[in-house]
């Protein structure tokens, strides 16, 4: 069982093994939405199910049921176990996620895996260009060629994450009970440029660490004796226990929390409205520089 991160070759070995898995390729680029459909309709891992970010790791705009708020709102865990029914996943199977994107995308779904109480699930190290390094079989084709033949019935089990909401942040701010870590960019974190939001800055108190400083060159999480020291050096003397991650909009916060998790620091909370939720009240505090 993965629960963390697997590698192309192990990956390679677990597709001859016949044990049950579903691979996921979850490819987005945020600036053009549909980028993500035409990479994998050009190649992807053999039998890979697309997994959109806006059509399956979000809830609908019209969703009355969003489990948070910000600009890619949480579906709520009925509707994700009735997504995962109808593409055929089951509790049993090996889940793993992938993207081209330095595991930006592919790592909301596997904390909404874990959200869901499904612990075997990892993500591709080095997503779709280690796939290609290690020489993996790759076929193209349309969306739903991989459709299943039948649909299961998922049945959720208690989270293995803590979902936070904006009323907890928002109640705990400035408490050394909990410290925040945003993973945007530092020029979005200081509020100099902000293209998405309403509002440039962060959430006061928050600790910066961009998402991709997880990564080696080659799109690999760094080792886990890396990874437990810069985040020990990032928040000193403070419990890791006690931190949420956030970032625009509660995607690209979860490598930051995987990242934890590899470097043996415990499983941390997500905010998933992260800074386009907290900023669309302004009467919330914020802060620049």
């Amino acid at each position: 069982m993965y629960t963390t991160l697997i590698s192309a070759p192990q990956l390679h070995a677990l597709q001859l093994s016949g044990q049950p898995l579903m691979v996921f390729d979850c490819s987005f680029e945020l600036m053009e939405p549909g980028a993500g459909d035409r990479q994998y309709q050009q190649a992807h891992i053999p039998g890979a199910v697309r997994a959109d970010l806006d059509r399956h790791l979000s809830a609908a705009k019209t969703a009355t049921d969003a489990a948070s708020g910000g600009r890619h709102p949480l579906p709520s865990r009925d509707t994700l176990a009735a997504w995962l029914s109808r593409i055929g996943f089951t509790n049993a199977m090996q889940a793993v996620v992938y993207d081209r994107q330095g595991a930006n995308y592919c790592g909301r779904l596997w904390w909404m895996l874990k959200w869901a109480g499904h612990e075997n699930v990892a993500v591709l190290d080095g997503g779709w260009q280690a796939w290609q390094a290690h020489g993996g079989e790759t076929q193209s084709g349309q969306i739903d060629a991989n459709a299943p033949a039948s649909a299961s019935n998922y049945l959720l089990a208690p989270a293995e994450y803590a979902l936070i909401a904006t009323e907890t942040i928002a109640t705990k701010l400035g408490r050394p009970t909990q410290n925040l870590i945003d993973a945007r960019g530092a020029p979005r974190f200081k509020g100099e440029v902000e293209p998405l939001d309403p509002v440039a800055g962060h959430i006061p108190g928050a600790l910066n660490r961009p998402f991709s400083q997880n990564l080696e060159p080659d799109g690999k999480f760094k080792p886990a004796a890396q990874l437990r020291a810069e985040f020990t050096a990032l928040l000193g003397s403070s419990d890791p226990a006690s931190v949420v991650h956030h970032c625009g909009s509660g995607v690209s916060a979860n490598p930051n929390l995987i990242a934890m998790e590899i470097a043996g620091l415990g499983r941390t909370g997500l905010y998933a409205g992260s800074w386009s939720d907290w900023c669309s009240d302004p009467t919330r505090p914020f802060a620049q520089g």
